[in-house]
């Protein structure tokens, strides 16, 4: 056994969300998230966790987290966003190039959560 888990990165982002499971079926769905661990203690989501490429994302419930933002590279990042638009996503900001070298564009979930998605040009 080493010091972390296998095939996981030093550094993984944590969100705090009303509904951990809501944001594991935006990910599978939006960007073939794979689902790792749920760990329940009754009713509530104590920890949760996905792998989306190379990164695993954890979570845990809380009613009024703050909201967080999480910026994702992806090799089609539109198609990733049309699909988050269509599971209910709105636009913080369209898919664009502003000159610093990415596309990228911004959408906010229901849980408050701001996705940043780019792509290289």
């Amino acid at each position: 056994m080493t010091w972390k888990p296998d095939g996981y990165t030093s550094l993984a982002p944590y969100l705090l969300v009303p509904d951990p499971l809501a944001v594991l079926d935006f990910c599978e769905h939006a960007f073939g998230a794979t689902r790792l661990r749920v760990i329940r203690n009754g009713d509530r989501i104590e920890h949760a966790e996905c792998r989306i490429d190379d990164t695993v994302l954890m979570m845990g419930q809380v009613e009024d987290g703050p909201p967080a933002m999480v910026h994702l590279y992806l090799p089609d990042p539109d198609a990733a966003f049309a699909r988050a638009l269509d599971l209910g996503a709105e636009t913080v900001q369209p898919m664009m190039e502003k000159g610093d070298g990415d596309r990228r564009g911004g959408v906010r979930t229901a849980c408050g959560t701001q996705w940043w998605l780019a792509r290289q040009v």
